[in-house]
């Protein structure tokens, strides 16, 4: 067996027993999930570990999220197609690779250099010519580029960014963790209804680093 086939194996796998046996069945979250190669987007030594049902390290004291918590928070936007994502804390740059499979344009946010760029390189290498990236605060998000259909948000914040509820379009979805502890957070979905009304919608206990910016953790 390649590589090629060895990591297709893989990533079967973990769509049937990771996403799909948790409840995740929307045909385009599962289809982009199967479409992403998560092992182009960890370090080299690490490659062998892309489809284990967790985090790992990506340097820069951050993380790639778990494949599910990736499908879990893509599901929870509701996308149909056609769709403009804001993708805050884009790392390596694999949410905003399932993302783009997706939605017709995609708009990341990194705050560290090394990786706002692996994530260029990383996307660019995979075909995922639909995401832009660029270095910088998180939650202040990309006004210039507002308003949009759908935002998530990789890093736990004390409290949601008024900036990143102001540049949801109405009808459009906010998934982020929120919490008080920098290592354990509530997932939240906050849908805008209106111009100045905005839902709630509690998602689950998850684990995530904190977000750092001027709306987020010092």
């Amino acid at each position: 067996m390649t590589a090629e086939d060895r990591f297709t194996s893989r990533r079967e796998s973990m769509v049937d027993y990771q996403i799909i046996s948790r409840g995740i069945d929307d045909p385009l979250v599962v289809e982009a999930m199967r479409r992403v190669h998560r092992e182009a987007f960890v370090p080299d030594s690490l490659r062998d570990a892309a489809y284990e049902d967790g985090p790992l390290p990506i340097g820069a004291g951050q993380t790639i999220s778990q494949p599910y918590i990736v499908a879990l928070m893509t599901d929870a936007l509701e996308l149909r197609g056609g769709e403009r994502v804001l993708d805050i804390g884009t790392g390596s740059g694999y949410a905003a690779a399932v993302l783009a499979c997706i939605a017709a344009e995609v708009f990341g946010i990194e705050r560290i250099p090394e990786l706002a760029e692996r994530a260029r390189k990383n996307l660019a290498a995979e075909g995922f010519d639909n995401v832009r990236v660029r270095c910088g605060d998180g939650t202040l998000g990309w006004p210039e580029e507002a308003p949009f259909d759908g935002i998530t948000v990789a890093a736990g914040a004390p409290a949601v960014p008024d900036a990143l509820k102001h540049q949801l379009a109405v009808g459009g979805h906010l998934v982020i963790p929120v919490g008080s502890e920098h290592i354990s957070q509530t997932l939240m979905r906050i849908t805008r209804v209106s111009e100045e009304e905005f839902r709630t919608e509690n998602l689950g206990g998850v684990r995530f680093v904190p977000l750092l910016g001027e709306q987020g953790w010092s």
